[in-house]
């Protein structure tokens, strides 16, 4: 479905599931990156999932890091909002633009396979 994703490990519970925390081993500007997650919420109504960063790569940046994805409908179209919540470890650290590109392919990627 998508080549930035090259694997995804369920540590505890379950895909769909509260507490289930995941290590996801990504592609990010042309390295090999890990980030361990703890999902936080899921709001099947409002077709949102947030989760926080517990480990990996990320965290050598940032104190803290989530990132929360919503999917609005609007007919037979899907809008796709992703939002990062971080605090940078100091000054010097660039607020997460590339993550945010990452996951903008990743949801574009992800659309391609659906539509094909």
């Amino acid at each position: 479905m998508c080549d930035k994703i090259q694997n995804v490990d369920i540590h505890e519970d379950e895909w769909e599931t509260v507490g289930s925390v995941l290590s996801w081993y990504f592609i990010h500007d042309g390295k090999e990156k890990v980030a361990k997650d703890i999902i936080e919420a899921i709001d099947e109504e409002k077709k949102l999932v947030k989760f926080k960063v517990t480990g990996g790569d990320i965290l050598e940046e940032y104190k803290a890091c989530s990132f929360t994805v919503h999917v609005e409908s609007k007919g037979e179209n899907n809008l796709v909002t992703w939002i990062a919540e971080y605090e940078k470890k100091n000054v010097n650290v660039p607020d997460p633009h590339t993550y945010m590109e990452l996951l903008l392919n990743i949801s574009k990627d992800i659309e391609t396979h659906h539509l094909n």
